[in-house]
């Protein structure tokens, strides 16, 4: 019961892939739609999917512009738009949900959007938020203007230099702060990776292409650029207050700053005034919490979360 298809990106020139999954048997209870995260592909969700559709739920995902199959080569892995590069990616994901609620008409409609996925999912909610019956951002953290705006300039300068194609080292390891320390992030000490405490995965990611290119400056840009947006306030006040919200990371992702991040970013949207708001940090899960070794617990919490939301 899948369906794999492309649909033009609004770069105006790079085909997406993309897929709709159903249930084979019983009637679709709702669907979800998951924007995956940074320097990997939606492939990658495959075992999630598979629970979903076991438990009534379908499913919409796709490869985002500049990852995996969406790409015009594999030269631009990792490049985006010259033009609001952050920005096209969230039109991408409005032109999926818009072809997948077509396909399940009048069913209730959830978005996942995980890592860079989650910050993309928060500036959609601010755009497109209206009729969804709710929203899960995972392994989500906040970073202060002043990060992102010195970030944002010194790609600016070395893009002078260098080209917006270019894949800067620098730039990598400015992206990785001190709540990465105590973390293996070169794939070469499974046990201490930042990704999961499940070391097959961690050796299965770092022997992929699709997750160990290195991203250019233009992909920096609209992560950046992202961010950025997110950790605004007057940006979440724009989220529809009736949307419910699941906040979901691991306890030790080092992306959410080990749990401060990622209250910080429910303090946002509590302030924003949203009532239904949950904030669930998973004890001693990294970053990967759909990888993790309690997976079947985080796949469960998740599905439960939803299904609430169905009768409201």
């Amino acid at each position: 019961m899948r369906d794999t298809f492309t649909f033009l990106s609004a770069d105006g020139r790079t085909q997406i892939h993309a897929f709709t999954a159903a249930p084979e048997q019983g009637e679709i209870r709702g669907v979800l739609q998951i924007t995956h995260g940074m320097v990997e592909y939606i492939d990658r969700y495959e075992p999630f999917v598979r629970y979903l559709l076991e438990n009534g739920f379908a499913v919409a995902g796709m490869d985002l512009l500049g990852h995996g199959a969406s790409v015009l080569s594999k030269e631009e892995w990792g490049y985006f738009a010259p033009e609001d590069p952050g920005g096209v990616l969230v039109e991408d994901m409005q032109e999926l949900r818009t072809l997948a609620q077509e396909k399940f008409s009048g069913k209730p409609y959830f978005m996942f959007g995980h890592s860079m996925g989650s910050y993309l999912l928060r500036r959609y909610l601010a755009s497109y938020g209206e009729g969804l019956s709710g929203a899960i951002i995972c392994g989500t953290g906040y970073v202060d203007e002043k990060t992102t705006r010195l970030g944002l300039f010194i790609v600016h300068v070395i893009a002078a230099f260098r080209g917006w194609h270019y894949r800067s080292r620098f730039i990598q390891n400015l992206s990785f702060g001190k709540s990465y320390k105590a973390f293996d992030l070169t794939g070469k000490n499974p046990e201490r990776s930042w990704l999961t405490k499940d070391t097959e995965i961690v050796r299965r990611y770092y022997s992929d292409p699709r997750c160990t290119f290195r991203f250019t400056l233009n992909g920096y840009r609209g992560l950046m650029e992202t961010v950025q947006f997110d950790c605004r306030q007057e940006n979440v006040n724009r989220i529809p207050w009736q949307l419910p919200v699941l906040i979901i990371s691991g306890a030790e992702d080092p992306v959410g700053d080990l749990g401060e991040g990622v209250r910080k970013t429910a303090d946002m949207f509590s302030k924003a005034g949203i009532p239904d708001l949950t904030c669930i940090l998973q004890s001693g899960d990294r970053h990967e919490i759909l990888n993790e070794l309690d997976k079947e617990k985080v796949f469960a919490c998740i599905l439960d979360w939803m299904e609430k939301r169905l009768i409201m």
